[in-house]
């Protein structure tokens, strides 16, 4: 494989890893665009969408499709990815082993096991209910609805290709649980239980980078980010709403 073969897969499969785990789409661009750059091919062109990536190295050349069909939040991933990026640039990481880097990074698993973010979501939905004035007699009911939710979340994900399905069933069950608890004494708001509950599954990063591509003007990356937030939400609202409807 040539040397431009070459750079075009670092460059792409750099802006796949980016993408998958939730950088702005302006970023993967500005990324793969200065990798470019750092071996002397300053006319590059890439075009980014949440599902999909194009680049070649200059207008005259041919170009390069890569697929985005998972996505995720793992900051770390991106941050990982960065820092290869960054030694590119300086001149201290040659092509073939930052692709080894970034295999790497695509493979490593998450420094969180899911035990520890089942813990993390069940407490935060307590505190997110004490957050939106909620009392203490609510965080409990709150942890265990939030806690149930989120497994929900992480079981049905796995079991349903749509995720916005997953979700609905997510919110059912924290409906469920949040109305189940309230309705045998526990917990004094059941509105404040829902509402910190739910917090988990909010997509807060989606929303954040719909808003940071539409400004940066990314229109089609920012309305796809957007519009897939708003189905989030829409699942979400809509299995709170029928458990409001049933009890």
């Amino acid at each position: 494989m040539e040397r431009t073969e070459d750079l075009i897969e670092l460059c792409l499969f750099m802006g796949k890893i980016m993408q998958q785990n939730g950088a702005e789409t302006y970023r993967v661009e500005d990324t793969m665009t200065r990798i470019a750059q750092s071996f002397g091919r300053y006319e590059s062109q890439s075009y980014v969408t949440p599902t999909g990536i194009m680049f070649t190295i200059s207008p005259g050349a041919h170009a390069k499709l890569v697929r985005v069909s998972a996505r995720e939040t793992n900051l770390e991933k991106v941050n990982l990815a960065n820092d290869v990026s960054r030694k590119i640039a300086s001149g201290d990481m040659s092509i073939h082993v930052a692709y080894k880097e970034l295999r790497k990074i695509q493979t490593s698993p998450t420094d969180y096991t899911m035990l520890m973010q089942i813990i993390s979501a069940t407490l935060a939905s307590g505190f997110f209910t004490i957050m939106f004035q909620g009392s203490w007699y609510d965080f409990l009911p709150a942890c265990v609805a939030g806690g149930l939710g989120f497994i929900a979340l992480i079981n049905f994900t796995r079991l349903f290709e749509i995720k916005f399905v997953a979700e609905f069933v997510a919110s059912l069950l924290i409906g469920f649980t949040a109305f189940s608890l309230f309705s045998l004494g526990i917990g004094k708001e059941v509105d404040k239980i829902v509402v910190g509950s739910i917090m988990p599954l909010v997509p807060g990063l989606l929303i954040t980078n719909a808003v940071r591509d539409l400004m940066a003007g990314h229109l089609i990356s920012g309305l796809a980010k957007g519009a897939e937030a708003f189905l989030t939400a829409f699942a979400i609202g809509a299995g709170i709403a029928v458990m409001f409807s049933l009890f």
